[in-house]
């Protein structure tokens, strides 16, 4: 694989052509208004897509008549929580198989057309080219897939189709980050074309592997975006670079010129050409959360504080924060955490040894029980509780050995969850996977409401159905890495 090297953040942003001059997101609502478009289903493989939207549901069950009232609804579009990301590749693709199908009945049944959102990792770590390829087989074969991992708020950018990580002044190539070197789901490639062969060896030739510049967006525009998409080649790849949320904006605004009959007005607010009036392309999508958001016209909005929480005060009881990420950025957040609010004695810090968790059931249960004893105790007493699994991270011999460890880890953390009777003051899940089995299975939430987010990219649900334990309690799907050494530590002296 080419090399390629880090760059410096600021001076290789400030290298990149001006960002569009039109605020795109104008025209992006008026076109979904104005014009019949598809409704969008977002698959997401652990809950951190949410991490740009507001006001818009998220499912965490997928059955017929869930979905045909979801469909019934007026919302543009809604998520699904599949967790597919803590699958083994066999599981994976029957339950995407088992949704997509699900989804396809109700659409059906309720007259409504849908695109297909894959939201995945926006450091590339997840099934693919398995969940596309699902996909398709149960919605037919689309005439590209576009691939955009690019996520603002996590430091994510993709300049001349080499997507970056930014490590603090750094913009590292993520084929160098620690996320490449993931036990499950690792990859050697930077470059998003090579990445793509990588991950599907002898599937595509070079020629039907197409990118969409940050000069094209940003000197080019919708229309230029438009066109370079109805001239993507049958079958292929379509790569989006983007390095400002702007960037999104513009393509998903020509994305929607290409993908539907144009509108006369922005046909000639733009010059369209008579191609960008075409009957439109079919696409498949397999997206970081910046996409989601832009195509569903949600704009973003300051982080909710305690006070627009209604969080009680004086405080009944104390915040709940569980953590089982072991990505690095997870374990410098949990230090900073500890030893400014720990070492006062304002958070108690309960670890669950992993070594045990995974020695025997009996023992995993007898460490289960003391956790939930010691949490509740803290909980009742109004104290900021910290319950994480040990830091040391523990691998199988192989990719799936692996998962299992994850798996076990994760359902002790849930275990927990479902045994504490104490109402927490809110809980915060620190990792996708534990986030997403925290919702599931420890609080047993089959709707949720996407309020927006605690801070910068960290969503915040309300699971309000009756059938929610802690009904109503804040819920932060903080993802593992994202966020600066401080951001989970901040919240938690926020919301205190």
């Amino acid at each position: 694989m080419t090399p390629y090297p880090s760059l410096p953040r600021e001076s290789t942003l400030a290298s990149l052509p001006p960002e569009y001059a039109v605020d795109t997101q104008d025209q992006i609502s008026q076109i979904l208004s104005t014009t019949p478009i598809n409704r969008l289903v977002v698959l997401d493989d652990d809950p951190t897509g949410t991490q740009t939207c507001h006001d818009i549901k998220v499912l965490t069950v997928w059955d017929v008549d869930t979905l045909t009232s979801e469909f019934r609804s007026d919302s543009r579009g809604f998520f699904i929580l599949t967790n597919s990301r803590a699958l083994p590749p066999t599981e994976a693709s029957t339950l995407i198989r088992t949704i997509c199908e699900n989804v396809s009945v109700a659409a059906q049944a309720t007259g409504n057309k849908v695109d297909i959102v894959l939201r995945g990792d926006s450091t590339l770590r997840g099934h693919f080219p398995l969940e596309p390829d699902v996909a398709q087989s149960v919605f037919g074969t689309a005439d590209a897939l576009v691939l955009a991992p690019f996520f603002f708020q996590g430091g994510r950018f993709t300049i001349d189709d080499v997507h970056y990580v930014a490590e603090g002044e750094k913009l590292v190539p993520a084929g160098e980050t620690q996320f490449a070197k993931d036990a499950t789901f690792g990859y050697k490639s930077s470059n998003l074309r090579d990445y793509v062969l990588e991950k599907a060896p002898g599937r595509f030739g070079v020629d039907q592997l197409w990118s969409v510049s940050i000069e094209e967006i940003r000197v080019g525009g919708p229309q230029a975006v438009c066109e370079k998409l109805l001239r993507a080649p049958a079958g292929g790849v379509v790569i989006v670079n983007a390095a400002a949320e702007s960037d999104m904006h513009v393509f998903v605004a020509g994305l929607l010129l290409g993908a539907y009959d144009a509108i006369p007005i922005m046909c000639r607010q733009w010059s369209c050409t008579d191609t960008a009036e075409s009957k439109g392309k079919h696409f498949l999508y397999r997206t970081g959360a910046a996409f989601v958001s832009t195509r569903l016209g949600i704009r973003s909005k300051s982080p909710i504080t305690a006070k627009e929480l209604g969080l009680p005060s004086p405080r009944q009881t104390g915040g709940l924060i569980v953590a089982g990420s072991y990505v690095p950025k997870t374990t410098a957040q949990l230090k900073v955490l500890t030893d400014r609010r720990g070492a006062t004695g304002q958070l108690a810090i309960i670890e669950m040894k992993v070594d045990e968790l995974i020695a025997s059931p009996e023992t995993a249960s007898q460490t289960v029980s003391r956790v939930v004893k010691e949490t509740e105790d803290h909980l009742r007493a109004g104290q900021d509780t910290l319950v994480m699994t040990s830091r040391k991270l523990v691998t199988g011999d192989d990719e799936l050995s692996s998962l299992k460890i994850g798996s076990a880890v994760a359902e002790a953390l849930v275990s927990v969850l479902q045994r504490i009777e104490v109402r927490p003051r809110y809980i915060i899940a620190k990792g996708g996977i534990t986030s997403s089995d925290a919702a599931t299975k420890g609080l047993n939430a089959k709707r949720a409401l996407i309020v927006g987010q605690a801070a910068p990219g960290v969503p915040l649900w309300r699971c309000d159905e009756e059938t929610s334990r802690h009904r109503s309690v804040p819920f932060v799907v903080f993802p593992g890495n994202v966020g600066g050494e401080e951001t989970l530590c901040e919240l938690v002296e926020g919301w205190s």
